[in-house]
């Protein structure tokens, strides 16, 4: 029996050191790409160790590196971004129960592609001229995973990696040039250049290089990006009702809204804004709840912008529930209303219910699906402040901000409710979105929960006053500045993405042209037979 080296440059039994005998194993390897993938996660709330983000995809492209294979390298991607549905999105698990694991599963396929491409662009001994082309390419092929699980039936843009760095500086100013998206370009060319640099010695040079030249393009975004100009500020008041569950939870919910905003009285607001589903009953059709709302419009001198959660009739065929933000003066609703146009999957409708719709016996799924919006709304307050409400997850979407900026909107406002995941980090990392969509656009934000986080950003980002945690009951006062100005993501939209379907284009219009010129190898001579023997065993 040959036995090799052992432990430091030793060997084991067949000269295989234990760690590659590790990683040679079917379930150990997928253990490691399962728990390599769930890594970055840890850079997003609650943890929010946001410089982890730019070595958290280290291990796991390492290992895709080791993999040999372009089948083991598909199923490294596939079983690391599994791990990463299922760390970023944990706090769904008593929602979905297993189906989150068969969700997880499916959209981890979006990674196996990826897994490929850093195999071929990192794996190996790559050139310079690959290893510069790695930098630019694996982070583009990142981009397209989160712009296809950014779709809402996918779940939406939920853990797309730019936006764990929501309370970074100079990764806000880069936001406003290039939305999330830019972000995230960031951060996977760097994880990218800092494998090259450990991995591939060769390539050191050409990675550190890459390194600097990020940094100088961060640093002339940070000085010469257009920033908003200061215009005024507004006075906003943050209602967080908390936690109001059993029977009776809608009246008792309205009635605790309403003693909350009374200590407002006095307090010079300009804006009072509940969370989503403050309101449990349809105000066209509960005279008695508008006069109530209205009252304290005129008690504290302010609108106040509810969200109501309840059964409307707008035509024989427009019958159902939706969530609508409304806004309610001295004299009742102003007639101002948006409906949520973007739906939780499974939590507010359950796709392709028909097959689906077992979910909602394992799961807390939707029992009867929303009714959705066909518009964005910007609202006009009495003193001229225009308001573009959001409502729940949609400020996950850089697009509908963008859109409400377009329209004329001052003020962003999305009112949200994360109730069912109270002691998880689905608040925080909710409330830290906030910051993402200030700084795209060049607005401020305020994020107004039901049962909190509630947080509100300046128009840079940066958050102001303290944060409503999610312990708290209470209403909250901010000094809000108001801006003016367009960044460049308001202007020129989601160009990182097309950029980066320009650098694949690219790279795949590249490769299949070598392929094309490199000629198939010729087939060798077929060895010459002996008398009575074979190729194999001549002489027999």
């Amino acid at each position: 029996m040959r036995v090799g080296r052992l432990a430091d440059g030793r060997r084991g039994e067949g000269g295989v050191r234990p760690g590659e005998r590790l990683l040679n194993s079917r379930a150990a390897r997928g253990a490691a790409a399962l728990c390599a993938g769930a890594l970055p996660a840890l850079a997003f709330p609650a943890p929010s160790l946001w410089w982890f983000a730019y070595v958290a995809l280290v291990p796991w492209m390492l290992l895709i590196r080791s993999a040999g294979t372009w089948r083991r390298a598909a199923a490294d991607g596939w079983l690391g971004g599994m791990g990463f549905m299922l760390a970023v999105h944990q706090w769904l698990m008593p929602s979905l129960h297993v189906f989150i694991v068969v969700l997880a599963a499916l959209l981890g396929l979006l990674w196996a592609p990826w897994g490929v491409l850093v195999s071929r662009l990192v794996g190996g001994s790559p050139s310079v001229l690959r290893s510069v082309a790695a930098v630019g390419v694996v982070p583009s092929g990142w981009l397209m995973i989160e712009l296809v699980r950014s779709w809402e039936g996918l779940g939406g843009p939920w853990g797309l990696l730019g936006a764990s760095q929501w309370e970074v500086p100079p990764a806000l100013r880069v936001a406003s040039v290039g939305g999330v998206w830019l972000v995230s370009l960031g951060v996977v060319a760097t994880n990218t250049a800092l494998v090259l640099l450990f991995a591939v010695p060769a390539a050191r040079r050409a990675a550190g290089a890459c390194l600097v030249a990020g940094a100088v393009a961060v640093g002339a975004m940070v000085v010469w990006a257009p920033r908003p100009e200061e215009s005024g500020s507004v006075r906003v008041a943050v209602v967080q009702v908390g936690v109001v569950e059993g029977p009776g939870s809608i009246e008792r919910r309205l009635t605790h809204g309403e003693e909350l905003t009374r200590g407002l009285a006095g307090r010079d607001v300009d804006l009072v804004v509940w969370g989503e589903s403050s309101v449990g009953v349809d105000l066209s059709r509960h005279p008695e709840a508008a006069d109530r709302v209205a009252a304290l419009s005129r008690l504290v001198g302010a609108d106040v912008l509810v969200n109501m959660d309840a059964r409307r009739t707008d035509g024989p065929a427009r019958a159902g529930i939706y969530k609508s933000a409304v806004l309610v003066g001295p004299d009742g609703p102003t007639g101002d209303r948006y409906d949520k146009m973007r739906l939780v999957p499974f939590g507010e409708y359950v796709p392709a219910r028909a097959l689906l719709g077992w979910a909602t016996s394992v799961g807390k799924a939707a029992g009867e699906d929303r009714l959705r919006g066909s518009e964005p709304v910007v609202m006009d307050l009495p003193d001229g402040l225009r308001l573009g409400p959001l409502v729940c997850f949609e400020s996950a979407f850089p697009d509908m901000s963008r859109q409400l900026t377009k329209d004329g909107a001052q003020l962003l406002v999305a009112q949200s409710s994360t109730s069912t995941f109270q002691r998880s980090w689905a608040p925080a990392q909710h409330a830290s979105l906030g910051a993402l969509r200030a700084a795209e656009t060049g607005r401020p934000m305020v994020h107004a929960t039901l049962t909190g986080e509630s947080a509100v950003y300046g128009a840079d980002g940066a958050r102001l006053g303290a944060p409503l945690g999610t312990d708290a009951s209470e209403a909250a006062v901010y000094d809000v500045p108001l801006a003016r100005g367009t960044t460049l993501f308001v202007r020129l939209g989601a160009w990182p993405v097309y950029g980066a379907l320009a650098v694949l284009a690219v790279f795949f219009g590249a490769a299949g042209v070598r392929s094309l010129r490199t000629p198939a190898p010729e087939s060798p001579e077929p060895r010459a037979r002996t008398a009575g023997g074979s190729p194999e065993r001549p002489g027999h």
